[in-house]
């Protein structure tokens, strides 16, 4: 009987979160690259009239769970937009910088 399969809606995840990972990090600019294997998702906080900025967080994931989260994305906007109203594009200011870290690709 031990070695009988729990049904998956049934078994529980729990997730930890810390203190520290509560604050959250603010990022206003994400910039994504990818390769064959992964997709590299780096988040930056932009300050006005500040010529340089730094990679707050990476995150690295493979094409299927990117796809996860763009559906989730698109989910949760709809939410957020029935619930408060639309969000209004606004028009992104051209930026001219350089990224210069490590390519993403595996």
């Amino acid at each position: 009987m031990a070695d009988q399969q729990i049904p998956a809606e049934q078994q529980q995840l729990n997730i930890e979160l810390t203190e520290e990972m509560a604050d959250g990090t603010y990022a206003n600019l994400a910039i994504i690259t990818h390769s064959f294997a992964e997709f590299v998702i780096d988040y930056v906080n932009v300050m006005p009239n500040m010529p340089k900025a730094k990679v707050k967080s990476r995150v690295v994931m493979t094409p299927q769970h990117a796809k996860r989260l763009m559906k989730a994305l698109i989910e949760n906007v709809k939410r957020f937009e029935a619930q408060y109203g639309v969000i209004k594009d606004q028009e992104a200011p051209a930026l001219p910088f350089a990224f210069n870290g490590p390519a993403g690709q595996a």
